[in-house]
């Protein structure tokens, strides 16, 4: 086979020679206007929604609780009116279980949502869209270099809580994120090298990444850890927390830990659904993602609608007297990843037009990796959000 070409003058700048391959009617299509509008205006309604209904109930509460009366039958009556979030003040503070695996993924979640943030803005100010693999490139170094954060998040939270085995907290920090990329990756190279595909990651670039983690990402990460435990480790509840637990009693399904967390993710996932249609096109129909505008917009309002949404999640079951909000919290900002990975099912069947086992395993692989990635960093800052509120309530109320 021969081929001949033929090399013809333009006055296109080179600066402006790779505009060839953006697609500027897909991507700058007036529905993603739309969308990014709708999503917006979402955010705003929610967080008024939150601020009305959360400060004018906490308001009337503290308002009992701060009123001053000497009468003893009132005295009475409001201590028998007492219910929902304020009768487990001696719980709520109670360390979460398997508090190592907790402090790890808000760890890492919190590395993340600052990692995703710099890359961002590294590519709306650098093009990297141009370069062939700038992005990925710029991934790993960045999350090396910001290992630091999520050794101090988990070192500080995991020493506030009263544990002791901060090594092992540190090494499943460090290594939590990369290990489970590592094995997906793994299996999915060797899909490629049975298959004698390009998409084979070669043996010296694996042996790079290796190395940038564990001389940069790991000590980091340790460094980050020993900080973290001694600037932000010390002991500060608002609320003394009892010996002994108290019983949390059985309310309706739908205060259960589990649909909060199902429904917690919900209105994330509302706010992101176009732009994943617009990442998957361009990820998987070799489309050029160029409009990180939009993306930082997209994420920005993912981060306060998740807050939002687990903040009010996690008042519901206060109030139900389930004190067990950490893991809760957590997995109603999670449950994001969930929808979406739905949401990839669907893309694969109706909008592709894969076939095939190799391709099969390679869209569900680096889908789930994507996934897990966004229910970390999800997690992550709906847990964080609501601890902030959890402190915040429980600061101006009798503790005693």
């Amino acid at each position: 086979m021969t081929y001949s070409v033929k090399w013809i003058s333009t006055n296109v700048t080179f600066g402006r020679r790779f505009d060839v391959y953006l697609d500027h009617p897909f991507f700058e299509h007036q529905i993603h206007w739309f969308s990014v509008f709708n999503s917006f205006m979402m955010v705003i309604f929610l967080t008024g929604l939150v601020s009305m209904i959360l400060m004018r109930t906490l308001r009337n509460d503290y308002a009992k609780y701060a009123r001053e009366d000497d009468d003893l039958e009132s005295l009475e009556r409001d201590v028998s009116e007492e219910s929902g979030w304020k009768l487990v003040h001696g719980d709520v503070f109670r360390p979460p279980r398997y508090l190592v695996i907790l402090s790890a993924v808000v760890g890492t979640g919190a590395q993340l949502a600052m990692l995703v943030l710099l890359v961002i803005l590294s590519a709306i100010v650098g093009m990297l869209y141009v370069g062939r693999g700038a992005i990925v490139t710029n991934f790993i170094v960045c999350y090396a270099l910001t290992s630091f954060i999520s050794g101090y998040v988990s070192g500080g939270m995991y020493s506030r809580n009263g544990g002791k085995n901060w090594i092992k907290s540190m090494i499943l920090t460090a290594s939590l994120f990369p290990f489970l990329c590592f094995g997906i990756g793994f299996i999915l190279n060797t899909i490629a090298i049975f298959y004698g595909s390009l998409a084979a990651i070669p043996f010296g670039t694996i042996v790079v990444v290796f190395v940038i983690w564990a001389f940069i990402s790991f000590p980091l990460a340790l460094l980050g850890t020993v900080v973290g435990r001694n600037w932000s480790g010390a002991l500060n509840n608002p609320c003394r927390v009892k010996t002994i637990p108290r019983p949390i009693p059985e309310k309706k399904w739908y205060l259960t830990p589990s649909v909060v967390s199902l429904m917690g993710g919900l209105l994330p996932f509302g706010s992101i659904f176009i732009e994943m249609y617009f990442v998957f096109t361009s990820f998987w129909n070799y489309k050029v993602y160029y409009v990180y505008g939009f993306m930082l917009l997209v994420f920005l309002i993912l981060i306060i609608v998740t807050v939002c949404v687990t903040i009010v999640g996690t008042y519901f079951l206060l109030n139900a007297e389930n004190y067990h909000w950490q893991w809760t919290s957590f997995f109603s900002a999670a449950s994001t990843a969930v929808y979406v990975y739905l949401y990839s099912i669907y893309y694969y069947y109706v909008k592709t037009k894969m076939s095939g086992f190799f391709q099969t395993s390679f869209y569900f692989g680096y889908t789930l990796m994507f996934s897990l990635g966004l229910g970390i960093l999800c997690g992550a800052v709906g847990f964080l959000g609501s601890n902030l509120f959890v402190r915040r309530i429980y600061r101006n109320i009798k503790c005693d």
